[in-house]
């Protein structure tokens, strides 16, 4: 049978973040300006790499793209949850949903892979700064960034292609704001078990085998900074913290929500929030509020623009 005869579900209903209109209104106006500070942050970010000549290092050559990435994965799901949150009847299409869900995972996994590039970028130019340039240096940087988005695109194929096969004949109605992996497999009229082992397993195996390189990364630098002088252990810390917040942030909420069997908790549609809204809003602000390289790149930036005008 083709996937439409064992379908008669054409689109899904979500539930949405909250049910109580006043929440909604302040989520409403909340979410909009979270919304705007993405875009705006981190824009600001990647034309201020781009046009500064003192940010030719890696580190901001991933942080560009990981910008990049910050604003295609929020545009996901924000707008359509911004726009939710105003209306009576939620709805969205199969084949919308199933891009949703494609392009929520290919960019979340894009994100963990750049972090994970970029604490092994630190670890390299704090370890080893005599040969930091030749061992990180443009044809590596780009291969890592290209592999990041190859890897994410695999693990996306796999997260969107095993839930895109089962039947969906009852319910239609995703207790969720968006559609993600768990929320549809408690819609399918089989039994998703295996299914849901396979998909917690991908993400599993991701989040743990990055955190893991992360965790090494930082303390091969915590045990190399034993012989430095204190100043230079704080400016090598300092330039390390902004990315560690960033890791907790993001990873934190993403292994809460998939390295666990197919079962959905009520907590989970605001653990998502934080990351597909809150992260990739604080970013730019950690970043750049945390290096001063970026700041005064920043500010020359709006000086040229200015006497521009």
């Amino acid at each position: 049978a083709s996937m439409e005869n064992k379908n008669n579900v054409t689109e899904f209903i979500l539930h949405g973040l909250t049910q109580d209109k006043t929440v909604a209104k302040v989520c409403f106006s909340l979410f909009l300006v979270f919304y705007v500070v993405i875009i705006l942050g981190n824009l600001l970010i990647i034309t201020t790499i781009k046009t500064s000549k003192q940010l030719n290092s890696p580190m901001y050559f991933f942080l560009g793209h990981l910008s990049f990435v910050d604003i295609s994965y929020s545009t996901v799901t924000a707008p359509k949850l911004i726009y939710d949150l105003l209306v009576e009847k939620k709805t969205i299409s199969f084949v919308g949903c199933v891009a949703q869900l494609f392009a929520g995972h290919f960019l979340g996994c894009t994100e963990i892979f750049l972090l994970t590039v970029m604490a092994y970028d630190r670890c390299i130019a704090i370890c080893k700064p005599l040969y930091y340039t030749n061992i990180v240096n443009r044809r590596v940087c780009g291969w890592l960034v290209a592999a990041s988005w190859v890897g994410g695109f695999v693990h996306s194929t796999v997260q969107t292609l095993l839930p895109t096969q089962l039947p969906f004949c009852g319910t239609n109605k995703i207790d969720h704001y968006f559609c993600d992996v768990h929320p549809l497999l408690k819609l399918a009229c089989t039994d998703t078990y295996v299914i849901g082992v396979i998909v917690a397993a991908n993400s599993g195996v991701i989040s743990l085998s990055c955190f893991v390189v992360l965790v090494v990364s930082y303390a091969v630098i915590l045990v190399s900074l034993r012989t430095r002088s204190s100043e230079g252990r704080l400016k090598a810390l300092y330039t390390c913290t902004s990315h560690i917040t960033v890791v907790v942030l993001f990873f934190g909420p993403c292994i809460f929500i998939y390295m666990r069997p197919s079962t959905t908790f009520s907590a989970d549609k605001m653990v998502s929030v934080f990351y597909t809204i809150v992260t990739p809003m604080l970013n730019p602000l950690i970043y750049t509020l945390r290096n001063e390289e970026v700041k005064n790149a920043v500010k020359n930036a709006m000086k040229k623009s200015w006497s521009r005008k």
